[in-house]
């Protein structure tokens, strides 16, 4: 959705280790594996083959049901950013207001390593969930419910080997609860210190098990609901208090290039635009400055000019006004059903069904038009306007900021329906089957509010007399009528589509809140629906066993997987016909749609090569392998090698490295046409001719040549938008990414409930795909050795007459030419301490340090130095510090984050006084989390507690960094359990 921001722009250490000593909710892979030595197995399934967290090659981060209700929130995303790889989703925060792309509000996507949400594989019980956004394999987790989920885990490293594409930076998987008994329900209210951004959840889940407890049904339904957040709602970030950075007044640097030692940009309130008003800013003299405001035709006060675009004070709108939603209103409703019937040892039947219905809806921004030509002739203009008009002009531009309009919005809902049918069983003792279909289909309708019908608004503001002391529309009383074109828009005069002469409804301009009438707003808006659907199959059968005795190596029998896999995934868009058509202030949107498959064969294999021995209390190596075929990019193969060695008990060493693949997916490949706008400054122009390589001087001059341009006097387009379309490329192929992990699990026998683990992850992604920016795609067209390349068939240059050889179009197309690495130390803590009177206390820590997160966008260009910007901290830590007695328990979390750069890194080294040094770089965070829970008895629980406890708000010019504006947040809830519906207790 285009933004008023979009237009402007148009025109440390890690943290002492004494820190480590306080906590957090998240349970890490060191806390399962402390869990499995007190007894009480925690199988993880980072792999098919079953096996403790601890003895993994791959570190797998586990976090539980209880880590989940100790949180207070309602949203499983908000939860899981505690576990660092996690930290920066695209949750609520980044899918509502301005920042929602069009068809995404109120999405909850993971976004493991902050590799994209599009490389995170997301699994129910290690099987696939159909996705939730068009044309790609992003599941909302917002259609996971949260009561029956019973751990998470997070893991790095060879996913796509074992689990299939999309996992080249990991995998996450919502392990369920089983085998359930009994009623319970659970309800829970909670709401901001400032009495919104609230909260509600309600559960209910009912179970039981017959034949002997060979069967069991089960049935849960969960109703959640968000409240919608204004960025109006805090005071320091509305009117005249938002503080943003802005050109410093005081700078001596030229378009701030050079380093005089003067901060370029400083600290400024009650900042606005400055060609722009609520109320109209009228342009009488035609050199893109306002004279008059609207309505009783007041002059225009431009306050003071601190940078192109913006002023402090005066007349202008505020850039705070354009704020708007800090998290969407979402509801949601999910009805699971689960069973399974043990026929014997041999055979298992099971089934599960799930239908989610979610609602999401966030205001953006209003409408808002540029150098709209509005002729003398209009009976609104003020009189004191219509003084100052140059006859020789006839009119004035007008820039309007529409705000009286009613703010665009969202309102999208999304239906997911997901089944799964499936037997298991023995084979042998030392053999299991499993055989399985899984069917998911997304139904998505997306309702836009307040959108503009181009050709009534263009006829509505020409506005004319009747004759009879009333207004009319020209296009009432002119046959062949046509608009005056609006220069902001780049298209050509739309006349008369959705209306018949006459029926026209004037509208006046000129002051906010002055339209003619309500028929004329009424007249000119609509609402438009996009509809999305998507659809995904999935059979898959794999055997697994051991060679328990039939071959056994000294460490024990070796243990297998193989199976194979069908999946097939179809996704359609259908844009409203007269979004498509570009009827509307948005860009026009293209019907799309588009399908795949892919056969699958993979293997597992685990071997133990040693045990309980001297130096080799444990040595073992494992692989896995996956050969793929897929309808779209043909063969691919992905696979992984790892291995532990124990020398003694208390200690383990792991590594592991592995070939990752990631299909391109639909969206990537086959999505329609889409309208855009962008400024291109040409390279072939006469100022940039010789800026490129040693290539672009002679391609440019045979280019602009070979259309009849001169190359030594070509400048190109300047100072405009140009008009170009979105695309998909059907000729893309898969991604690769290298993984290598090593580490070491320290469980020490003097300390029995302790257990510490360090983990290195290096990741590089080879081959990614990318949507090349338009000034990107017309250099590359000219640099490369040839003209013969794929850029240049994405630009098209005026071939002869007035104009030739300017660039006309473009088609932003993806293609494989990025690369991206990023690296960095996983750290875990658990230990416990039981005491006879004063019950157990308990601490746990995940820690992250980020070494590098890079990317090349394109062949040749500059690394980009993503890492220790907003949404990648250099250091994360979560601890907790827990106490169980009796019933009572508590939780107090700890939750920081570095100190992150305010400004990209690039820039930065370009331009080292970008600003004062106290403000280079946001704060950290800090941020504390207290939960409290108390059993009344066996069936009843209460519990409680308050989110970010002092109350720590977003430093200085952000919005959600360090955290989010929701501030201070209390919670309380209950949990009942009841007796089995058929009689007799859980």
């Amino acid at each position: 959705m285009m933004t008023r921001k979009d237009m402007v722009l148009l025109g440390g250490a890690l943290v002492p280790a004494l820190a480590l000593l306080f906590p957090q909710h998240g349970l890490a892979q060191g806390t399962a594996a402390a869990e499995a030595e007190a007894g009480e197995a925690i199988v993880v399934t980072g792999s098919r083959i079953a096996q403790v967290s601890a003895d993994a090659p791959n570190p797998v981060t586990v976090v539980t049901a209880r880590d989940i209700a100790d949180s207070g929130t309602t949203n499983l995303t908000d939860f899981l950013t505690i576990v660092p790889a996690l930290h920066h989703p695209a949750d609520s925060f980044e899918t509502s207001g301005n920042r929602a792309g069009i068809g995404m509000t109120g999405l909850n996507l993971l976004n493991l390593r902050n590799l994209g949400t599009q490389r995170t594989l997301v699994l129910i019980d290690g099987r696939r969930q159909v996705a939730s956004v068009a044309g790609t394999q992003s599941v909302d987790i917002n259609t996971i419910p949260l009561d029956l989920v019973e751990r998470v885990e997070v893991l790095t490293g060879g996913a796509s080997a074992v689990y299939g594409a999309d996992g080249v930076s990991g995998v996450v998987n919502f392990i369920q609860k089983q085998d359930f008994e009994g009623v319970t329900a659970r309800i829970q209210t909670g709401i901001s210190g400032k009495g919104d951004a609230g909260q509600r959840l309600i559960a209910l889940t009912a179970g039981h098990n017959f034949a002997g407890g060979r069967g069991n049904v089960a049935v849960a339904w969960e109703h959640g609901e968000e409240d919608r957040l204004s960025a109006h709602s805090r005071s320091y970030l509305t009117g005249e208090n938002k503080v943003d950075f802005y050109h410093n007044p005081a700078d001596t640097e030229a378009g701030l290039v050079g380093n005089d030692g003067i901060p370029d940009n400083v600290p400024l309130r009650n900042i606005r635009y400055f060609d722009t008003s609520r109320a109209g800013g009228i342009d009488v003299n035609f050199d893109g400055v306002p004279d008059f405001v609207g309505g009783d035709g007041q002059l225009f006060d431009h306050g003071t000019i601190i940078a192109p675009g913006y002023q402090q004070g005066g007349s202008g709108t505020l850039v705070s006004d354009y704020g708007n939603d800090l998290l969407p209103r979402i509801k949601r409703d999910v009805v699971s059903a689960s069973a399974h019937f043990d026929v014997s040892d041999a055979l298992t039947l099971y089934a599960e069904g799930k239908y989610a219905h979610s609602r999401s809806f966030t205001l953006g921004q209003p409408t808002f038009d540029y150098y709209l030509f509005i002729p003398q002739d209009n009976p609104y203009l003020p009189a004191a306007v219509q003084a100052a008009i140059d006859p020789a002009i006839g009119g004035v531009l007008v820039n309007r900021d529409n705000f009286d309009f009613g703010r665009r919005g969202e309102d999208i809902t999304r239906e997911t329906l997901r089944s799964v049918v499936g037997a298991r069983g023995e084979i042998s003792p030392n053999l299991r089957y499993d055989l399985s279909y899984v069917f998911g289909q997304t139904k998505v309708k997306s309702r836009y509010v307040n959108n503009m019908l181009t050709d009534r608004y263009l006829a509505a503001i020409d506005a004319v007399s009747d004759g009879n002391g009333g207004v009319t529309c020209r296009v009432n009383t002119q046959s062949g009528w046509t608009p005056f074109q609006p220069y902001n828009r780049n298209r050509a005069p739309i006349p008369p589509v959705t209306f018949t002469a006459g029926d026209c409804q004037p509208l006046n301009l000129f002051g906010e809140n002055k339209a003619s009438n309500r028929a004329a707003l009424d007249w000119i808006m609509a609402d438009t629906t996009d509809r999305t659907t998507l659809t995904q199959h999935v059979v898959s059968g794999a055997l697994t066993g051991d060679t328990h005795g039939m071959l056994e190596l000294p460490g024990g029998p070796i243990s297998f997987a193989l199976g194979g896999e069908y999946r097939s995934e179809k996704s359609s868009f259908v844009a409203d016909p007269l979004v498509s058509q570009g009827l509307t202030f948005t860009s026009a949107l293209g019907d799309s749609k588009g399908s795949f498959d892919v056969w699958e064969l993979f293997g597992e294999v685990n071997v133990p090569i040693l045990a309980d021995m001297a130096f080799a209390h444990r040595l073992s190596v494992n692989g896995a392998v996956r050969y793929s075929d897929y309808s779209s990019v043909g063969s691919t193969s992905a696979w992984k090698l790892g291995g532990e060695w124990a020398p003694v008990r208390d200690v383990t060493f792991r590594g592991s490295y592995s070939k990752s693949v990631r299909a391109p997916n639909i969206s990537e490949l086959y999505t329609g046409a889409s309208q855009t706008a962008q400024l291109i400054n040409d390279p072939c122009g006469v100022a940039n001719v010789q800026n490129g390589t040693p290539y672009r001087a002679a391609n440019c001059s045979a280019l602009l040549s070979g259309l009849g341009a001169d190359p030594a006097t070509f400048n190109g387009v300047v100072g405009q938008g140009i008009a170009g379309f979105g695309v998909g490329n059907p000729n893309l192929e898969e991604e690769t990414a290298k993984t290598w992990t090593a580490g070491a699990v320290l469980q020490p026998g003097f300390l029995p409930r302790l257990t510490l683990s360090a983990d290195w992850y290096d990741i590089r992604i080879r081959n990614a795909v990318s949507v090349v920016a338009p000034q990107a795609l017309a250099n590359l067209c000219v640099d490369q050795a040839s003209l013969d390349n794929p850029y240049c068939g994405a630009i098209t240059r005026q071939n002869g007459g007035t104009g030739a050889g300017n660039i006309t179009s473009f088609q932003l197309t993806p293609f494989n030419v990025a690369q991206i690495r990023t690296s960095g130390l996983d750290f875990a803590l658990a230990y416990s301490v039981p005491t006879a009177s004063a019950g157990t206390f308990g601490a746990r820590v995940m820690a992250n340090y980020l070494h590098r997160l890079t990317a090349v966008p394109i062949p040749g260009a500059a690394t980009v130095n993503n890492a220790y910007v907003a949404g990648a901290p250099k250091y994360q830590i979560t601890a907790d510090l827990t106490w169980q007695s009796g019933g009572f328990g508590l939780d107090w979390q700890i939750n920081y984050a570095s100190a992150v750069y305010r400004y990209d890194r690039q820039t930065i080294a370009g331009n080292p006084d970008i600003v004062a040094p106290e403000y280079l770089k946001l704060k950290e965070r800090f941020s504390h989390d207290l939960s409290l829970t108390y059993d009344v008895g066996d069936q009843f629980t209460l519990y409680g507690g308050v989110n970010n406890l002092f109350n720590q708000k977003p430093d200085l010019g952000s919005l959600n960094t360090p955290i989010s504006a929701v501030g201070r947040y209390v919670f309380v809830g209950a949990r009942v359990k009841l007796a089995d519906l058929f009689g007799g207790a859980r």
